[in-house]
Parts: structure tokens; C-alpha cells; sequence
């Protein structure tokens, strides 16, 4: 790959991890309930979901999505109730009290509070129990692998790691921004409940839409 192709590859991973959609969502909504490390957390988790796919996808695991109905609507079913079990967790959080120094989340009915290694997890999960993520790896990297090259597969992983590397900075931009927000307003600070409620009803939104959505034609 010359320069220029390496540049335009970088350049549209970063236009495609500015799109909001789950992941973002994940990272955003811990930012604004508990600072940036979580959010960063949040993020980190997130890209150790993409290497799954990543990996996956090199092996040939990931060609079973578009070409198996079965494997794709298992996948598909898996990852929408898995969003949607999140956004209900969110719609029926509670305010944590009497938190420490730790970052911590409130996710569950009563108070409970998530550690930072479950919002890892959480991360984690959002992203590799998502058939669309893994699709968008077999649809986008290929385009970048040049015909003659002797070893597919290392080239797929290659670049895949570096378009997941190349996403952490602007995962990272997201959360930095959501704590400024929170930090410096006052409404923000106030309306966390709200805020997980709207999180809560986007999570469920997106895993509906998941659910309905079709298998890709070979």
C-alpha cells in the first residue's frame, strides 16, 4: 500500500468512528455519568471487541455471517437482545449513592453500581455480539488489500489493527468531550437519570433495529 492509500484508509476510519451509533452511545454515556475514565474504559473495551472480529474475519469464522442465514440471524438475535437488555437496564437505573473514589456506574435497579471491568465488559460485548461490526470489517478492509498480495489473511489482520488503533483516539475525543460537557453543565450534572433514560430508550432503539434488520445478499 503506498502513502497515499495508507492515508485515505486512516482517514476513513476516522470519518466512520465519528458516526454515532452503539458504540459511541456506550462511550458518551459513561463519560457523562462518570468522567472521562470510564469512558476511556469504555472505549478500550469496545476495541478489544473489534479484534474478535477482526480475527474472526482473517480465519474465514467471519465469511459465515453474509453467506450463512442461520449464522447471521443467530448472531443478529444474540446482539439485539443483548442491546436491548442493556437499555433496559439503563431506563430502570437509580442514582449511585455514597460513591468512593472509584468510578463507578449506576446501571442496576436499587443503586448498584458497575465497576470499571464490567464497563470494560460491557464494551466488550456491545461490540463482538454485533453481526454488523464484523460485515463492516469484510466490506471495508478487503477494498485496501491489493490483489497480488502473497498472505491475505496477515494483510486483513494488519490493517484491521490498524484501523482499530487508529479509532482509539477518537474513541478517546468522545469521552474527553462528554466530561467537559458534564463538568461545565450545570443541566448535565442534574439530569443524569434523564440522560440514561434517553441512553436507556437509544440502546433498545438500536437493538430493534438490529433485530429487523436483513441479511446481506452474498
Amino acid at each position: 500500500m503506498d502513502w497515499q492509500t495508507l492515508w485515505l484508509f486512516m482517514a476513513a476510519g476516522w470519518l466512520l468512528n465519528l458516526t454515532p451509533g452503539p458504540d459511541v452511545l456506550y462511550i458518551v454515556s459513561h463519560s457523562l455519568r462518570s468522567g472521562l475514565r470510564a469512558g476511556v474504559v469504555a472505549g478500550l473495551g469496545i476495541t478489544a471487541g473489534c479484534f474478535v472480529h477482526i480475527a474472526a474475519a482473517a480465519i474465514g469464522v467471519g465469511a459465515l455471517l453474509p453467506a450463512s442465514a442461520t449464522a447471521f440471524t443467530v448472531l443478529k438475535w444474540v446482539g439485539a437482545a443483548y442491546l436491548m437488555w442493556m437499555g433496559v437496564r439503563m431506563l430502570l437505573s437509580r442514582p449511585a449513592s455514597g460513591a468512593g473514589s472509584t468510578p463507578v456506574i449506576s446501571v442496576g435497579q436499587g443503586g448498584a453500581a458497575e465497576p470499571l471491568s464490567k464497563v470494560f465488559l460491557g464494551g466488550f460485548w456491545t461490540n463482538v455480539l454485533n453481526p454488523k461490526v464484523a460485515l463492516f470489517f469484510l466490506a471495508f478492509v478487503p477494498q485496501f488489500i491489493a490483489p497480488g498480495t502473497d498472505n491475505k489473511a496477515l494483510a486483513f489482520v494488519l490493517l484491521g489493527t490498524l484501523f482499530n488503533v487508529n479509532a482509539i483516539p477518537i474513541n478517546i475525543g468522545w469521552a474527553a468531550v462528554a466530561t467537559w460537557m458534564a463538568r461545565r453543565m450545570d443541566v448535565v450534572q442534574q439530569r443524569l437519570q434523564v440522560l440514561d433514560r434517553v441512553a436507556g430508550a437509544l440502546f433498545i432503539g438500536f437493538g430493534l433495529k438490529l433485530a429487523l434488520s436483513d441479511r446481506p445478499v452474498p
